[in-house]
């Protein structure tokens, strides 16, 4: 696993300092922590990070705002820790960017687990990327795994790392027939439970950037009580 630098943003420094001194006894030597999302905003701006831990409550703006802004530049996986529990609040942080989250109060040993997963998986697809360029290419959009880049109507598509890795997952996949738990594993990581409703907030935000109508999807289709499957577009 690379040893890339985590971000930790939360306003209790109580919570900063635990989760530091675990990860740091993990095995993770680059840790920055900062109490606010201006200090978020800049770290981010100056440095590059391989995931970021993000507090939904913040004394400057919330989360889920501080999530959006982010994603104007970049793609790092984000992980919220919210004390907001409602299935609503939780389909928002993915809706809004997020890639997973934990409430709390919250097992610290769960969010080293998601945090080792995540960049494991990071990292293994690093290295399936290195050698020769790998490009999907179908009637409406292609993928290229080298660059990162997803182009959707000859129009560059900002999508975030774990959307594009689900994405490639399937378009290495194609039709075959996935769980959310399975996708889950696969894309997430198998360490730690996998919530389906992470795989399906991905899978809705893929489908608004890909399909024609997302509400009768015709690529990454739903079988009902069996699960998802990519269906190559003709011309494909």
């Amino acid at each position: 696993m690379r040893n890339e630098a985590i971000l930790l943003v939360d306003d209790e420094q109580g919570i900063l300092t635990m989760l530091e001194n675990l990860l740091h006894k993990e095995g993770f030597n680059q840790i920055v922590t900062v109490g606010s999302a201006a200090e978020a905003l800049m770290a981010v701006r100056t440095r590059t990070f391989g995931l970021i831990v993000l507090d939904v409550m913040l004394p400057d703006i919330g989360g889920f705002e501080l999530c959006t802004e982010m994603r104007k530049t970049i793609t790092t996986p984000i992980l919220f820790l919210t004390a907001r529990s409602s299935d609503l609040d939780k389909l928002q942080g993915l809706l809004l960017g997020g890639d997973d989250y934990v409430t709390k109060p919250f097992n610290p040993l769960e969010v080293v687990a998601r945090i080792r997963a995540h960049l494991r998986r990071s990292s293994i697809y690093a290295s399936e990327s290195k050698g020769a360029e790998e490009v999907y290419r179908y009637e409406t959009f292609m993928v290229n795994r080298t660059t990162g880049q997803l182009i959707v109507n000859q129009a560059e598509t900002p999508c975030p790392a774990k959307e594009f890795e689900l994405l490639l997952y399937f378009c290495n996949h194609p039709n075959q027939v996935f769980t959310a738990q399975q996708l889950y594993e696969q894309v997430w990581g198998n360490m730690v439970q996998g919530d389906e409703k992470t795989v399906v907030i991905h899978i809705s935000r893929l489908r608004k950037k890909l399909e024609t109508d997302p509400a009768n999807p015709k690529l990454i289709v739903t079988l009902r009580g069996i699960g998802y499957k990519f269906v190559p577009p003709a011309g494909g």
